[in-house]
């Protein structure tokens, strides 16, 4: 592609500004880092506004819709990167996508902090989710366009990257918990949209820095059909607003519907890629390699999205947090893996650089994060079944640092692994697809949180932890196979 070809020499040989990386990182590492601010500050109180009574400052709804709403927003995000990676790759460029998709999750903070009720939750969940999949799908794309296919920094870009975005999720949460206990609610919401205003300015003022990486669309829509694809986008939106006049999406089928939508639109985008005549043979093999890691990231992402669903009613329910004679706030407790993140990313990072060519293959990697998530949900059995205020902070934490390992196994080895698997053709498109198993895995979390029973959790986390234990293990029996279909990419 000639928009991006002479960029990513120049980056390769030249561009080692940002601890060895290419300086337009710091701008992209810096956007997703407040982006991630504002999403994660917002998430850590969303669930307990949901469900918190009226006289407490929340709207008083069910605990199961509660954590259905929170599964299907979380799904909505990662599926709307559908949305932004098509408007990059046929519209925009990724570069104006991403500055746009920022502008409207800055909007939707600031509709959950004017607007009251649940019209506020509405309007503002949905522009948070729009706006979070464009900005999300198009800054992991635009990482990747720094690097050529064979540049070894790839994987330690992204972990750099990667602690960018768990910078944002260790402060979101403590700061935007702090002033909803002092302010209420709404002033966390606020502080959310302060958040994404900063990352907004401060991308604003580095874009140069890109050097016309994703100025231009990759695949540009013809103008004759554009009028088709707006009438698409617009039944879209009747559909959905007559289902939820109609009650046929409910607080409490939410995420259940979102499952559907995501399942459907991710068999599609694979069919898509592979049946498409712009598709070399070569790039329909990888495709081809990415199915069984998408089926395991949707797995791990089941359970590590749990952290919005299962594990806040644990922390408001279960978890003993006197510490020293202070009441920890449970909103905190989201801020704990993004600690270990921060402790342990530039680890990961270092050592699959030392390692090089003989670290382990991107399959292994993806079951080595399965299967450690599995074993973090056998880990809540011991510390959740004594009742209010007898699971030990401690015991939460070192079930979190499990999380962290799984995570930094799989997810930023995943952002890599969709850009180097990609067609040429379907480059943003495949991040997206990612995002998708993202988007099944979070909108499951929410289903899967409804079998949650605070008195009897033993079967939940036994059933669901062997489970992911054993798609792991699949995995890495199958990965011989899966790296002769990648066709070279490691």
């Amino acid at each position: 592609m000639s928009n991006t070809t002479e960029p990513v020499e120049r980056s390769e040989k030249e561009d080692r500004g940002f601890f060895g990386q290419p300086f337009a990182l710091a701008n992209l590492f810096g956007v997703e880092m407040w982006e991630r601010f504002s999403f994660y500050g917002m998430q850590g109180i969303l669930i307990y506004y949901l469900y918190y009574s009226v006289s407490d400052g929340g709207l008083g709804i069910s605990q199961a819709a509660a954590t259905s709403i929170v599964g299907a927003y979380g799904g909505t995000v990662y599926l709307s990167t559908i949305l932004g990676a098509w408007v990059a790759d046929r519209l925009l460029g990724s570069e104006r996508t991403l500055f746009y998709s920022a502008s409207l999750v800055m909007a939707g903070h600031i509709a959950l902090s004017v607007l009251p009720g649940m019209w506020g939750v509405g309007v503002g969940l949905v522009m948070v989710a729009f706006g979070s999949g464009g900005l999300k799908a198009n800054a992991t794309s635009l990482v990747g366009d720094l690097y050529s296919e064979q540049d070894n920094r790839r994987d330690a870009g992204f972990s750099i990257f990667y602690m960018g975005i768990n910078i944002g999720g260790l402060v979101g949460p403590l700061l935007t918990g702090a002033v909803q206990d002092a302010w209420g609610f709404h002033a966390g919401f606020a502080l959310a949209a302060v958040g994404m205003a900063l990352g907004l300015i401060q991308y604003t003022l580095g874009r140069k820095h890109l050097h016309g990486i994703g100025a231009e669309p990759g695949n540009p829509l013809p103008a004759d059909k554009r009028a088709l694809y707006i009438g698409i986008g617009i039944a879209a939106i009747v559909v959905v607003a007559v289902a939820s006049i109609t009650g046929l999406i409910t607080a409490d089928n939410m995420s259940d519907v979102v499952v559907g939508l995501t399942i459907v639109a991710s068999v599609g985008y694979f069919l898509l890629m592979l049946t498409s005549k712009k598709v070399t043979k070569v790039e329909r093999s990888r495709v081809f390699a990415f199915i069984p890691m998408f089926i395991a990231s949707a797995a791990f992402w089941s359970l590590f999205q749990q952290q919005f669903t299962t594990v806040p009613v644990i922390s408001d329910k279960l978890l003993d947090r006197n510490l020293f004679g202070w009441d920890f706030p449970p909103t905190w407790v989201q801020s704990i893996n993004p600690v270990f993140i921060i402790i342990f990313a530039g680890v990961f990072a270092a050592m699959w650089t030392k390692l090089g060519d003989r670290q382990p293959s991107s399959p292994i990697k993806f079951a080595l994060g399965t299967g450690t998530m599995g074993l973090a949900f056998l880990a809540f059995i011991p510390i959740t079944g004594g009742g209010p205020n007898s699971a030990p902070l401690l015991g939460l934490a070192g079930v979190l640092l499990l999380f962290t390992f799984a995570e930094l196994f799989l997810s930023p080895v995943g952002l890599s692994l969709a850009t180097k698997l990609a067609p040429e053709h379907f480059h943003t498109q495949m991040v997206a697809l990612f995002f998708l198993s993202v988007a099944l895995g979070s909108s499951m979390a929410g289903t899967l949180a409804g079998y949650f029973d605070i008195d009897d959790s033993r079967p939940f986390f036994l059933i669901i932890g062997f489970s992911s234990i054993g798609i792991g293990v699949l995995l890495a029996l199958a990965s011989p196979w899966i790296k002769k279909l990648m066709q070279g990419v490691k």
